[in-house]
């Protein structure tokens, strides 16, 4: 003891300080270490957070609210859905990736999520690398639909007709690097035309918008879609996936119509901040899986074309990592640009 204080005492007060800091740091670290193993043992203990970068009605707010209302049923704690559109769903991640990772801040993630690296030259988070991907809840094909008043009943008709109204013609999306933008912005760059991309923030003011006549042309997401198909709101063209949708099987395909390996779609995971706990990741992860075998969930939006997928957070992150590849080759061919 002696030895210690007399070794601790003959060294500078300025290495005395910098091992003073580096006892606390250990000791802050094993209290923090202690408390968050504590925190997963009881969560969830009050109520969670669950941040969606669309507006209200579309297929990552149902989601998020049906999934959500099955959190709260099995943990006794409520999940509290708030909407925060914007900055093509950047508004949210960044909201989502500098909360505490003690999972009570939960994001609802997109496949812009994996395009916007490419659309934007600065971005203030890194999508794989500061989430821990919890699991791909389920997908979606993506849909051409027009309103009824516009003369086309198929692709090729489209594009005749834009190709004789050149930039009249408005084409509406979930908002700027939403699969559906990029949707648009490919078939553009494929059939040679022109037409005026109108960004929303989220699928319900656009189909609004496209069912009023206020756009001509929507490119969305099959589930928030398809109930306006089908009630003759609007007409659908086609699928923006490589295969029919088993719920519309009568719809055909982009690639069917001539566009050569044409594929967009979209799909909805659950994501947390990347240093929350492993076994609140897991606890999240068996619920969701759990959450989306539902019966209740599944009669719901398997009519409306989502497909539940439920994959471990291993094989979601490499599923990531390849997205942003293939989403970066597809932007670059079709020129879209972040606007703004």
């Amino acid at each position: 003891m002696f030895f210690y204080v007399e070794m601790v005492m003959s060294i500078t007060p300025q290495k005395r300080m910098q091992a003073c800091l580096a006892s606390f740091a250990a000791i802050t670290a094993c209290v923090g270490t202690h408390a968050l193993a504590q925190g997963a043992a009881n969560y969830p203990g009050k109520a969670i957070r669950w941040i969606v970068g669309y507006t209200p009605g579309g297929t990552a707010d149902m989601l998020a609210r049906a999934v959500g209302a099955k959190f709260s049923e099995a943990w006794g704690q409520s999940v509290i859905v708030e909407n925060r559109p914007g900055g093509a769903t950047n508004i949210a991640t960044e909201m989502v990736a500098r909360s505490a990772p003690d999972g009570y801040t939960l994001l609802l993630g997109t496949v812009a999520n994996v395009i916007n690296p490419s659309l934007y030259s600065k971005m203030r988070f890194d999508f794989a690398r500061d989430f821990a991907h919890v699991t791909n809840m389920a997908s979606t094909p993506g849909i051409v639909v027009v309103h009824p008043s516009v003369p086309a009943k198929n692709a090729k008709d489209l594009v005749a007709l834009a190709k004789a109204r050149p930039g009249q013609l408005r084409h509406g999306s979930t908002g700027i690097g939403s699969p559906h933008h990029l949707a648009g912005e490919l078939f553009k760059h494929m059939a040679g035309v022109n037409m005026v991309h109108v960004p929303y923030k989220g699928a319900s003011p656009a189909i609004v918008d496209v069912v009023a006549g206020q756009i001509e042309v929507y490119f969305g997401a099959m589930v928030s879609t398809i109930p306006h198909v089908k009630n003759g709101r609007v007409r659908a063209l086609a699928m923006t996936s490589a295969r029919r949708s088993p719920a519309a099987p009568q719809i055909p395909t982009l690639q069917e119509q001539g566009f050569k390996d044409f594929d967009t779609g979209s799909w909805f995971g659950l994501h947390v901040p990347a240093a929350t706990p492993r076994d609140i990741v897991a606890k999240l992860h068996a619920e969701a899986v759990r959450a989306i075998n539902a019966s209740d969930i599944r009669n719901r939006m398997q009519p409306e074309g989502a497909e539940f997928i439920g994959n471990t957070p291993e094989q979601f992150s490499a599923s990531i990592r390849a997205d942003i590849e293939k989403w970066g080759r597809a932007v670059k061919l079709s020129g879209a640009r972040a606007e703004g």
